[in-house]
């Protein structure tokens, strides 16, 4: 992989620029990696701690840097298996929220979107660290083998078996961001005004609702299957939250089109819809409050 960054020195002065032209990238491994914007964050101020330490020359910065976050993250993971064995309820990644159509995440919205977060989630650790530094950030596997410390065939042998893992898993909502929009709001609608009638016609027969509040606040333990029970189960929610002081904000989630949610002057929750044929074949409700300190009520300015 290329690297046009400039190359320091031992203390050399533009080291700071260095990481900072490569900051984006370090977030974006931790990220997908770990499925958690705070952790990414602290992965990323790391990886600035061991750069700032290194003394010797180092020819390719950008590839230093994404081994080190590579190598940091695949650490966290070994710790986070043992939590997520125990975590209540269905484990959804921390959703990235920004203002709708953030011009800085159309780039980002393709190799992040919350459905792919979601299958990078069914991998194992180190195939995740393979897919992500090849098929996200183009790093050759002789440079992923010396990142991870193995030989490029086996590390090659691990890229492919992602890779058909993915494919095959692939989230296949491709809606342009005006429909995922449109349904996104009409879905709103209808809930917040009791109409399953619609609700039901928005909804695809074979919709799965997931629903993640970690064992924190209330939330379904299992997925939903079918319009019916998840049309049902939402207005079962919202019947019992006083809507009086709810606020809900459109939001672009992982780069697509999401809601979040303020009740009481606090964030109550993220709503991802996945969009199929003009109708929801996905919708996932987080609402672990630890998994929200990130966010703030109202959304992104």
């Amino acid at each position: 992989m290329s690297d046009e960054a400039p190359q320091p020195g031992p203390a050399g002065p533009d080291r700071l620029d260095v990481f900072e032209a490569h900051r984006r990238m370090l977030f974006g491994i931790a990220y997908r990696m770990l499925g958690s914007v705070a952790d990414a964050e602290d992965l990323v101020q790391d990886s600035w701690l061991r750069w700032s330490q290194v003394t010797a020359r180092v020819d390719n910065p950008g590839a230093f840097l994404a081994r080190t976050v590579t190598n940091l993250a695949l650490n966290r993971l070994s710790s986070a298996a043992v939590q997520r064995e125990a975590y209540v309820g269905p484990w959804l990644p921390e959703p990235l929220v920004t203002a709708p159509g953030a011009a800085e995440e159309v780039e980002m919205a393709e190799s992040v979107s919350y459905a792919m977060m979601v299958v990078l989630e069914s991998l194992s650790p180190l195939e995740r660290a393979v897919f992500v530094l090849k098929e996200v950030f183009g790093f050759s596997y002789p440079e992923i083998g010396e990142a991870l410390e193995r030989s490029e065939a086996s590390v090659r042998q691990v890229g492919h078996r992602a890779k058909s893992h993915v494919q095959a898993r692939r989230p296949r909502f491709d809606a342009p961001a005006e429909v995922r929009r449109q349904v996104t709001d009409e879905f709103l609608a209808a809930c917040l005004g009791g109409d399953l009638n619609r609700m039901l016609e928005l909804l695809a027969p074979s919709v799965t609702a997931w629903s993640d509040g970690g064992g924190r606040v209330k939330a379904a333990i299992r997925p939903i299957d079918g319009a019916d029970k998840v049309a049902r189960f939402l207005l079962g929610v919202l019947a019992n939250q006083p809507l009086e002081g709810m606020r809900v904000h459109d939001v672009d989630v992982n780069g697509r089109p999401g809601l979040l949610i303020d009740a009481a002057g606090q964030v109550d929750s993220v709503v991802v819809l996945e969009i199929e044929d003009g109708r929801i074949g996905e919708l996932r409700i987080l609402r672990n409050p630890d998994k929200l300190t990130h966010l703030r009520p109202g959304g992104p300015a």
